[in-house]
């Protein structure tokens, strides 16, 4: 297996890096493209996602992870949130556009032109991701397929309303405690603008309507983040697709981080055969 592990991806729409992870069977043989996007406070090397990679090699798949470029981490420390003034200055658009950015570079890279079928990529997204990479599924017409896992169905509905609103919008920040590292991690009022500013793009709900390639949607019954009826508004809105609900499943798969165990939670294991089959199908 090949790895170009924590390679700098250039942003055409800012100046922050896209730190990003590829991993292939180095065999000039045109391979489908699977890209997984993190979600929210995560991180490419959080909890067990490393451990899923060698599934997706040894099925022959070119695999690629990135760290979203205002997710907090930097390229010197990419685990963790060092940087709290890029996270707060997050935002969908910026997200959409990173994966973007790395659907091109991918692409256009001279030394993986006989490694990857450029009109074959698969996207996976945990959590807030899953919402980004149905957007993009629904722009880009290279994207063959789509995951989600444990995705939320609505990013206008996780915004606050009243007045904790009317208090972010005097203010211009909010925080949100990390509760494993106690950070306050700021959210500026941005956030919320972005998101009214293009909401008709930025809806969940009208992306998925307009899918027609294969979507598997994967959520757990113990779901406490995400809450399993937004994996079913999501299937609801695209009756093409597949739902796998894994009974006692958690919002993270079954992952802790750090996670120290040298095999994958059961449930991720789970998660990951299922993926592989349906890409592969």
């Amino acid at each position: 297996m090949k790895l170009i592990l924590n390679t700098v991806v250039k942003s055409t729409h800012h100046k922050k890096p896209i730190l990003t992870d590829v991993y292939f069977n180095q065999n000039n043989t045109k391979k489908p493209i699977v890209i997984f996007c993190h979600g929210y406070k995560g991180y490419k090397d959080w909890g067990a996602w490393d451990l899923a990679v060698p599934k997706f090699v040894g099925q022959n798949l070119f695999f690629v992870k990135f760290n979203f470029s205002h997710n907090g981490g930097t390229v010197e420390k990419p685990i963790d949130f060092p940087d709290l003034k890029a996270f707060g200055e997050n935002n969908f658009t910026i997200e959409l556009n990173d994966l973007e950015d790395v659907i091109n570079w991918i692409c256009t890279n001279e030394s993986f032109k006989n490694e990857i079928d450029a009109e074959n990529i698969v996207l996976i997204g945990h959590s807030r991701g899953g919402g980004i990479v149905s957007i993009k599924a629904s722009e880009n017409c290279k994207i063959s397929k789509v995951i989600t896992w444990s995705s939320v169905s609505d990013f206008g509905a996780r915004f606050p309303t009243g007045e904790i609103l009317e208090n972010w919008r005097e203010d211009g920040i909010s925080y949100v405690q990390n509760s494993r590292t106690k950070q306050q991690m700021p959210h500026y009022f941005q956030f919320y603008t972005n998101f009214k500013e293009n909401e008709n793009r930025l809806t969940i709900k009208n992306a998925v309507s307009k899918l027609t390639i294969p979507h598997l949607i994967v959520h757990g019954t113990n779901d406490d983040v995400v809450l399993l009826n937004e994996a079913k508004n999501l299937h609801k809105w695209n009756p093409k697709s597949m739902l796998l609900i894994i009974d006692e499943m958690d919002h993270t798969l079954g992952c802790t981080q750090p996670w120290k165990n040298v095999n994958m939670p059961n449930y991720l294991k789970q998660v990951v055969a299922k993926t592989i089959e349906f890409i592969l199908k």
